[in-house]
């Protein structure tokens, strides 16, 4: 495929997302991808800056049979081969097809927590996020177009255009929202069946715009630990090791999730939730802010940046907003608060910044356009 918007998009991973610099190596995996050419610009590229490239494709039927059958040591194993290659590396690029989405659905729960502990962890959460310069996208395929009820054709023109979005100029726009997080204590968040309410007092504040994640879009810090109190309904689905929640509502007390229920898969939700210790307390707090994306679409990348949303995320802190909590879980978790999901407010140390996903401080105007 000889699309010029694929050329682009493999620049802006190199330069701007992974801002690779002559003589390092970036480690390029992929995902059930319909077609190899993004995987060969990356490499063509990366040569041509003078970086060396390691690629990697791979194939969620595969994963999904080395899961299923998946041992402590055959799980243990790649683990530890995929952990030495990642220390090899300066910089990661990850490209996720998905030709079915519920590929992974029926590996029992305890296949996963074992690739959960002895694969992700190993490799992504203790070596590729702390120690390398990493972004992970999606790619678009069939399967996508479906879950955004769109045609491919459409899907695609949406996907490229709010992959390859101003990210210096959403920059800009996020600053004043930065400041403003960093400044804050008390945070409340009232939306049908929520109200809730936590500090984020002295936990650092990190702005998103196409570093680490394409498409891109929000602002994230983490809560203080224990500081986490009331009730939260989530409006949106949302997709966790291969399996589809609906309906999840979480309740809290000095920071734990003391009691959790979801429409269709409630004993499988607790399980995760109680996988260790830290899974039971939250790790990020991010408001989403691209306004590109307006609904869900079952894909965390994009429905975690949706305008007028935000996500809490059960599970391990990031190293840059870190409140102390660690796990092998990390489930972002998206509320919408535009009228049409049923509206809502966030609430800084008594001052409105939110209100039915638009900002009501006109510092933040800029982060309204479009929405």
């Amino acid at each position: 495929m000889n699309d010029p918007r694929i050329s682009r998009l493999a620049e802006l991973l190199l330069d701007h997302s992974c801002r690779m610099e002559k003589g390092q190596k970036v480690l390029i995996e992929a995902f059930d991808l319909p077609d190899p050419t993004l995987v060969c610009r990356l490499i063509e590229k990366a040569a041509e800056r003078g970086v060396t490239p390691l690629a990697d494709m791979k194939n969620n039927q595969v994963l999904r049979a080395l899961y299923r059958t998946g041992s402590e040591e055959s799980i243990g194993l790649a683990g530890q081969v995929e952990r030495t290659r990642m220390e090899q590396v300066d910089a990661y690029i990850g490209i996720r097809g998905a030709a079915n989405s519920s590929e992974l659905a029926d590996v029992p729960a305890e296949k996963m927590d074992l690739y959960a502990r002895l694969w992700w962890k190993t490799v992504h959460t203790e070596i590729r996020i702390r120690k390398t310069k990493w972004v992970v996208l999606r790619y678009p395929t069939p399967s996508m177009a479906q879950s955004a009820r769109m045609s491919s054709e459409a899907f695609e023109d949406f996907y490229f255009d709010v992959c390859t979005a101003d990210y210096a100029q959403m920059a800009r726009d996020q600053t004043p929202l930065q400041r403003r997080m960093e400044a804050a204590d008390h945070v409340r968040i009232k939306s049908p069946g929520t109200d809730l309410s936590f500090s984020i007092k002295g936990i650092s504040v990190v702005p998103c715009n196409g570093q680490c994640n394409i498409p891109d879009g929000e602002v994230f810090t983490a809560p203080v630990k224990d500081s986490v109190n009331g009730v939260i309904s989530f409006n949106t689905k949302t997709l966790y090791q291969g399996t589809v929640f609906e309906g999840v509502r979480l309740e809290f007390e000095n920071g734990k999730i003391v009691k959790s229920w979801c429409q269709n898969e409630p004993e499988r939700l607790e399980k995760i939730l109680r996988s260790d210790e830290g899974a039971s307390y939250i790790g990020e707090w991010s408001i989403g802010c691209n306004n590109r994306i307006k609904h869900p679409m079952l894909d965390t990348l994009f429905d975690e940046k949706i305008g007028g949303s935000f996500h809490l995320t059960p599970g391990n802190a990031y190293d840059e907003a870190d409140n102390g909590n660690r796990s092998q879980v990390h489930w972002d978790m998206v509320l919408i608060q535009t009228p049409e999901y049923g509206g809502g407010e966030i609430w800084f140390d008594g001052e409105l910044l939110r209100k039915d996903g638009k900002f009501v401080p006109a510092d933040l105007a800029p982060l309204n356009q479009g929405l």
